[in-house]
């Protein structure tokens, strides 16, 4: 991103001053924390963390504070914080299949084993705001007539008594939907529906390359294509949420040629382990909240290759489901080259998709434009001058020629 501004030093400073204003607001207003933007805002945290490509919640939400709730300024700053990181090493491969599930959705299935887990989800809300939220709140607001859940003490009044949240989910204050303390426990492992179709023969099988080499870091070296798939699914982690679901509704448009169904959506918890050198074992590091989608797309075969159902893969940071979802559409669009299809559209083109999905790079380039260029902007007033003289001349001269040639 372009951030050189030479001369008017004591203005620049000055700026500085104001934005910190601008960013407090009212004093009368009590300050918003860090703590209230990372257990409050988590979604917004969530893509913060993503298009910034570090998982540390704490720093997304002061990211979001600094940048005045601006994303993609809140990703610059994660992005130029991790390049100051040391790098110990690489995790091992994350075990999705083991993810402690929060929510688990499949369109594919309606009886899956592990079940359907809805979870916390917007899906089945009704849009309308809920104007009890405009005051601070005691306890979880209904809204359309949802219930409260169990769990939650009343006073003598009966009215709902306030209570810090437990994650004991027999505890009184932990909040439950209603019939969830009869319900049993989730499943320990839930199978993936891609796993499901593979069992049958009926899913593209995925292997490692030859050789299982490490994955390309495009933190670390220059991207060339065309581009292998851990390079496009390394960059659209990392890219604008917005310009990929522009795409994946494109796709969906007819502008990629596939007709996807939501294998499974799974939002929740998955340990990170790493194997220090000095040990030879894995070490557990702790959980990170992950969101992964699998989408089934048609195939209708060659001859080398039956018929059979092709996938395509999205697995972001915390839960940001539609994050995950465009980027599956767009993975699967991208793979039209491995299976001989066309690739007539932008979301099949890993050029155009890799170079333009990076928010802060574009928003680099962009806004670069604000910056002085006064040399450049000369130089194109001059040559506009030159040419409008020159026409009026010549405008002249045929003027001139035009009675000589009556007579």
């Amino acid at each position: 991103m372009y951030v050189a501004v030479k001369g008017g030093e004591a203005a620049i400073l000055a700026t500085h001053d104001l934005v910190a204003e601008a960013r407090r607001g009212d004093p009368a207003v009590p300050e918003i924390t860090v703590a209230q933007i990372r257990e409050q805002q988590a979604l917004a945290c969530a893509r913060v963390m993503n298009e910034g490509s570090l998982y540390d919640q704490d720093l997304a939400a002061l990211a979001l504070k600094q940048s005045q709730g601006d994303v993609i300024e809140a990703a610059f700053l994660m992005r130029a914080y991790r390049t100051t990181l040391p790098r110990f090493g690489s995790s091992e491969p994350l075990d999705t299949a083991a993810m402690a599930i929060r929510r688990r959705v499949s369109a594919t299935y309606k009886d899956l084993p592990g079940g359907q887990v809805l979870g916390p989800t917007y899906d089945y809300t009704h849009r309308l705001f809920d104007f009890a939220l405009m005051e601070p709140q005691q306890a979880p607001s209904p809204l359309g007539g949802e219930g409260w859940g169990e769990g939650m003490p009343s006073d003598a009044q009966g009215t709902v008594a306030p209570s810090l949240p437990s994650s004991d989910p027999a505890s009184p204050g932990h909040l439950l939907p209603r019939g969830e303390k009869e319900r049993a426990p989730l499943d320990a492992t839930m199978p993936r529906v891609p796993d499901i179709l593979g069992a049958e023969g009926l899913m593209e099988a995925e292997e490692p390359p030859e050789g299982d080499p490490r994955p390309f870091d495009l933190t670390r070296d220059p991207v060339s294509f065309p581009a292998d798939r851990d390079v496009r699914l390394q960059s659209m982690a990392r890219g604008d949420e917005g310009f990929l679901l522009g795409l994946g509704y494109s796709v969906q448009r007819g502008f990629g040629g596939t007709h996807p169904f939501v294998g499974e959506v799974r939002v929740g918890e998955v340990a990170v382990e790493f194997v220090p050198e000095e040990l030879g074992f894995a070490v557990d590091l702790g959980d990170v909240t992950l969101t992964e989608c699998q989408m089934v797309n048609q195939f209708q075969g060659s001859k080398e290759v039956p018929p059979q159902f092709t996938r395509g893969y999205g697995l972001v940071f915390g839960h940001s489901e539609r994050k995950a979802m465009s980027m599956s559409l767009v993975d699967r669009a991208l793979k039209a080259r491995d299976f001989g299809e066309a690739t007539n559209y932008p979301a099949q083109q890993d050029e155009f998709v890799l170079y333009h999905a990076d928010n802060v790079e574009a928003a680099g380039f962009v806004e670069h434009l604000k910056l002085p260029h006064y040399v450049d902007f000369q130089g194109e007033l001059e040559l506009i001058r030159r040419i409008r003289r020159e026409r009026e001349e010549r405008l002249a001269q045929e003027q001139d020629a035009m009675p000589e040639a009556a007579e």
